[in-house]
């Protein structure tokens, strides 16, 4: 009696598992796939901010208007002499896509490098791509410029030139994580017209 071949069986669990596998696989390279195309978009999205919202300028600091109150002129006395009240209204114009925080500061005005009056800042903030008014109000005395050569004829001619100093000093802030350091400066030229008691004119840089 010849024996009898026995045809090989397929192993069913194996081909199950490897099938498995295959598809663990392909879930596995799509999944990859999906988390650097999300890396990539990422990396786009940070790249924007950088060049738009991360771009932190300085803020701009300016004088918006001035008025003049309880003008005192005394041209001919010795020595000669002025006082006044000036009402000025300051703005710090944020640019930045985050607000800006600024501390404690000081306007000062001088007549030809001497002192003759202050204002206090009182910190703040400027909000993101918004502009920020101060009101500040400043005595003027001529008591630490009277012995100056050229006050009477300054006071003589109609015209009073003061000059004014500011600096604030701060950080703008990005979604609270970015800081950046920022000091903007004004620097005005203020004519007043002695005659009508009024502001002529005034430029800033």
């Amino acid at each position: 009696m010849e024996p009898t071949t026995a045809e090989p069986k397929t192993d069913v669990g194996s081909a199950s598992v490897q099938s498995e596998e295959l598809r663990r696989r392909k879930k596995g390279m799509k999944c990859l796939a999906y988390v650097a195309a999300f890396a990539i978009f990422l990396t786009a999205i940070i790249l924007a901010l950088a060049v738009t919202v991360m771009n932190i300028k300085n803020p701009k600091f300016r004088l918006h208007s001035i008025d003049v109150e309880d003008l005192s002129l005394s041209p001919s006395t010795t020595p000669p002499s002025f006082s006044m009240r000036l009402d000025a209204e300051l703005a710090v114009k944020n640019t930045n896509f985050g607000h800006y925080k600024y501390e404690n500061s000081t306007i000062t005005l001088a007549y030809r490098g001497t002192k003759v009056g202050e204002a206090l800042i009182s910190k703040g903030r400027a909000r993101a791509r918004s502009t920020k008014e101060i009101e500040v109000t400043v005595d003027v005395t001529s008591s630490n410029a009277s012995i100056n050569s050229n006050l009477a004829s300054d006071l003589n001619s109609g015209i009073l030139t003061l000059t004014s100093h500011g600096e604030l000093s701060g950080k703008v802030h990005l979604m609270e994580v970015i800081k950046k350091k920022k000091a903007p400066q004004m620097n005005c030229n203020i004519n007043i017209d002695l005659v009508k008691k009024e502001i002529q004119d005034w430029n800033c840089n």
